[in-house]
Formats: C-alpha cells, sequence, structure tokens
C-alpha cells in the first residue's frame, strides 16, 4: 500500500512539475516568437516604442501587426489541437486517434471552404461552420467506435478514408469556386501567415471555451478511458459524457482550423509524448497539452519562417514532417504489441 501511494505521489510530482516547465516553455516561446525574425527585436526597443505612443516605430509595427498575432494563433491552434487529441484518444480508447488522422480536420475545413463559397461576405461565420464540419465528422467516427467489433486499426483506417472523401469535398469546392478562399493552398497545407488579430477574435472564445470545459472534465476522461463497463460502474453516464468530450473537441478543432487551416499530427505528438513522461491522468495532461501544445507550435512556426528566409515554408508542411514519421511508429509499435 505504501508503495502505491508512493508511486502515486511521483505520477503527481511529475504532473505538477510537467505543467510548470511547459508553463516556462510558453512564455519562453511567446517571447522568442515575437522578437526572432528576419529583423530581430529587442523587448526594449518594442516598449520603448509602445511606451512613447509611437506607432511609427518599425519595431512596434512589426510587433503588433506582424509577429503578434501570429505568435497568438500559434498559440491558440497548438493548445486547441493538442487538447483535442488527448481528448479524442481519451474518448475512443485509440492512442492513434487525432483530429488529423480521424478526419476531423478536413471535416472542419470542408465547410470552411463551403462557407467561403456560398457566404464570402459572411467571414464572421467561419469559426461556427468549422466547428459545424469538426463536430458531424467526430460524431460520425465516434458513432463508429461505440461498435463492440470495430478494432483500433479498423477505426484509424476508417478515419483515414473519411479523410480522404472529405479532402476530395474540398478539392471539388476549388474547383467549381476558385475563390473560396483566399490564400487555399496555405490553408490546406496549414500556415499562419495570413492571421491578424482580427480574425481571431471570433474564434478565440471558442477555443478558451472549449479549454475550460475540457480542464472541467478531466477527470471524466479518466474514467472513460478505463472502458464503458467500468465508467458505468462508477455511476457514469457513459453517452452523454462521451458526447460532451466529443462536443468540446470538435469546438477546439473547429476554431483552430477556420483561422490556422489543417494543420496536423499537434494532436498526436504533444499527448503522445506527454503520456510518456507523466503517465496517463489528464488531471495534469490536459493542462500540459495547453502548454505544450502552444508551445510547440510557436517554435515550429518560428522555425518555418527563419530556417529559409526570405522564403517561408507553411508550419503545416514542417509538422507533417515531423509528424508522418511518428504515427508510422506508433503503428508498427502497436503491431508489435497486438503480435506480443
Amino acid at each position: 500500500m505504501n508503495e502505491k501511494k508512493k508511486k502515486q505521489l511521483t505520477n503527481q510530482q511529475k504532473g505538477r512539475l510537467a505543467i510548470l516547465v511547459t508553463f516556462l516553455l510558453v512564455v519562453i516561446a511567446l517571447v522568442s516568437g515575437v522578437t526572432i525574425g528576419s529583423s530581430n527585436i529587442s523587448p526594449a526597443a518594442f516598449f520603448e516604442a509602445w511606451a512613447k505612443g509611437d506607432t511609427t516605430a518599425s519595431a512596434y509595427r512589426i510587433v503588433i501587426h506582424s509577429r503578434l498575432p501570429r505568435v497568438l494563433g500559434a498559440l491558440l491552434a497548438g493548445s486547441s489541437l493538442a487538447v483535442c487529441g488527448s481528448i479524442l484518444q481519451a474518448v475512443l480508447q485509440n492512442p492513434l486517434a487525432s483530429p488529423s488522422v480521424i478526419g476531423v480536420n478536413n471535416g472542419a475545413g470542408l465547410l470552411v471552404l463551403l462557407c467561403s463559397a456560398l457566404l464570402p461576405s459572411r467571414p464572421s461565420l467561419l469559426p461556427l461552420a468549422a466547428f459545424l464540419g469538426a463536430l458531424l465528422t467526430a460524431l460520425a467516427v465516434f458513432a463508429l467506435a461505440m461498435g463492440k467489433s470495430v478494432s483500433r486499426v479498423t477505426l484509424v483506417l476508417t478515419g483515414i478514408a473519411m479523410s480522404s472523401i472529405l479532402g476530395a469535398g474540398m478539392n471539388c469546392i476549388m474547383i467549381l469556386y476558385p475563390d473560396a478562399y483566399i490564400g487555399a493552398s496555405t490553408f490546406l497545407v496549414g500556415g499562419l501567415s495570413a492571421v491578424t488579430l482580427k480574425s481571431l477574435e471570433a474564434p478565440v472564445w471558442y477555443i478558451l471555451i472549449g479549454l475550460l470545459l475540457a480542464m472541467m472534465m478531466r477527470r471524466d476522461m479518466n474514467i472513460v478511458s478505463l472502458g464503458s463497463d467500468t465508467a458505468r460502474s462508477l455511476g457514469m453516464s457513459v453517452g452523454r459524457t462521451r458526447f460532451l468530450l466529443v462536443f468540446t473537441a470538435a469546438i477546439l478543432a473547429g476554431a483552430a482550423v477556420s483561422f490556422a487551416g489543417l494543420i496536423s499530427f499537434v494532436g498526436l505528438i504533444i499527448p503522445h509524448g506527454f503520456r510518456f513522461l507523466i503517465g496517463n491522468d489528464n488531471r495534469y495532461l490536459v493542462p500540459s497539452c495547453i502548454f505544450a501544445g502552444g508551445a510547440f507550435v510557436i517554435l515550429c512556426d518560428l522555425v518555418s519562417r527563419t530556417a529559409f528566409a526570405p522564403y517561408e515554408v507553411p508550419v503545416g508542411i514542417l509538422l507533417s514532417f515531423l509528424g508522418g514519421p511518428f504515427f508510422i511508429y506508433l503503428i508498427i509499435r502497436s503491431r508489435r504489441r497486438v503480435n506480443d
């Protein structure tokens, strides 16, 4: 009994340490993202211009109109997608589940393009359209995952097939409506170059609500991940709880896609990395994902816009290079466990 308590205490200490470290990491990433670029800007130069009210100073203009919106967008997108991935993995009891793998991102993207094509004068509807697309796709996968005969591999393959179908729908819309989305190529691979403070006004509320719901339901995620029978024996309404969690995941994924495009693999890499470090306790995993996901995308975006200067690579391409091999590794490891 003492050994069990000691191990539990150790896991709690790891979880709290992870939250502290990731918080410090996101602060460092925010400062780096704002100050480092094609022209480096010292914090002192920016604050001096800000204190004097000199809006014409180059440091002020670069930070306020270019880097700050981009860094905030990366923070919001990374946090929401990482938490979305942790929720889907808990609900579907599948370590390979993530918003990009099971088609949630493409579902949001399809309705975003459709809304842009049919209602080009209503950009404020894009976050809502993205949310609805993500929700419908997530519910479809959720319904399939409830089948007793559905294996983890079958579920992932079905998600990939759904992503392909939804991707074909997006391509069809762009052929029929070439002006459906300005910079559609960047949207499809995922990028933050077009993010402005105005474009974040609506999504930020969706994301804050989604993150708040996720934080409130961390204990429920722990119970759901134990399986339906165990959750029911503990008095949980499994169907309602799973629906609320899927609803939360759809809010997060849809809001992120509405301004950042189809950024992939954040919801796969970050939750897995922290499960390896601190275990499966969502009380610590969710807040760690909030900070680590934001820091991860900020730093990846920083690399993508500085490594090949004066050219810029959309951050979604870099994330695909990182996430693709990681996904293959997880599939191989999953097959080895089945064989063993």
